[in-house]
């Protein structure tokens, strides 16, 4: 398992070397966050872009901010392509891989950023041995500051994922990982920022508390934990070690770690990321429950 940044791809000649047409399927915020990267880094061209949404208005929108060829018209985006990126949801993949799989070139790299989209699903419903690439990207990459797990089918080769790799490093972190961990990953980094968005406003909400401003707070807080994530992230030290930095002998601290555990804090953590990854696995299927 390999984390790498946006310097560590090998930038965008190699790209646009092998990649004459890109097919960005379903560009919502998380697609034109995608888009706004590859292009922002000129990873590609924009005249090799073509993209695909749901309603005119909103391709007639993008065609606008970005120059990018932008309809509704999902099989002519796919003709011709040599990387098709899926940014659906996930109950939407199986429809759209049955729509163009007689149109979609045998060598065409697919990278699926829907949540619980196997790549074995994505062969089984094109019925061919297919280049495909599965990614969990999370909200953060709106801003470039993502993290992005990356698996490989089968029949993917190693430059198949150096592409997918210089496409979200274009947003933030990349990880390679074995497929098998993919649904956890989607627990963890797909759907904590959400975990972490609550984690600040129930901060803010200690400080409103005790009288402070509600905008201060919340500045305060959502600080304090982007500091907190980048200190781990810059020194590698095990969280625990860095917690034990701040909490001092009979200090404030450690009075509130005692609240935190008495409240079940971390083991409610663990049980949402085990919840969410398991309905990870139900995603694709449409169940309800």
């Amino acid at each position: 398992m390999k984390t790498v940044d946006t310097k560590a791809v090998r930038g965008p000649r190699d790209f646009q070397s092998r990649i004459k047409k890109l097919a960005l399927i379903g560009c919502g915020k998380l697609g034109e966050g995608l888009l706004s990267g590859m292009l922002g880094s000129q990873l590609i061209p924009v005249e090799n872009v073509e993209v695909t949404v749901a309603h005119q208005p909103r391709a007639d929108y993008l065609a606008e901010k970005y120059g990018v060829r932008a309809h509704t018209n999902n099989i002519q985006a796919v003709k011709g392509a040599d990387l098709v990126l899926i940014v659906l949801k996930p109950q939407q993949v199986k429809g759209f891989l049955h729509d163009v799989k007689k149109v979609l070139r045998k060598d065409a790299v697919v990278i699926s950023a829907a949540a619980s989209v196997t790549t074995a699903l994505i062969e089984r419903e094109l019925g061919r041995p297919t280049r495909a690439i599965r990614a969990m990207p999370n909200t953060p990459c709106l801003i470039r500051q993502g993290m992005t797990a990356i698996a490989a089918s089968v029949h993917a080769a190693p430059d198949d994922v150096t592409l997918a790799r210089e496409i979200f490093a274009s947003m933030g972190r990349t990880v390679v990982v074995d497929e098998k961990h993919m649904d956890a990953i989607t627990g963890l980094s797909g759907s904590g920022p959400a975990y972490v968005y609550l984690m600040i406003e129930s901060l803010a909400e200690g400080g409103v508390k005790m009288g402070l401003p509600r905008e201060l707070a919340t500045e305060l807080s959502a600080q304090t934990l982007l500091g907190a994530a980048s200190l781990v992230l810059h020194t590698g030290e095990h969280p625990a070690k860095l917690k034990d930095m701040v909490t001092t002998p009979a200090g404030c601290t450690i009075d509130g770690l005692m609240e935190l555990e008495e409240g079940g804090l971390r083991v409610t953590l663990i049980k949402a990321v085990v919840r969410a990854a398991q309905r990870a696995k139900q995603l694709v299927e449409g169940q309800s429950s």
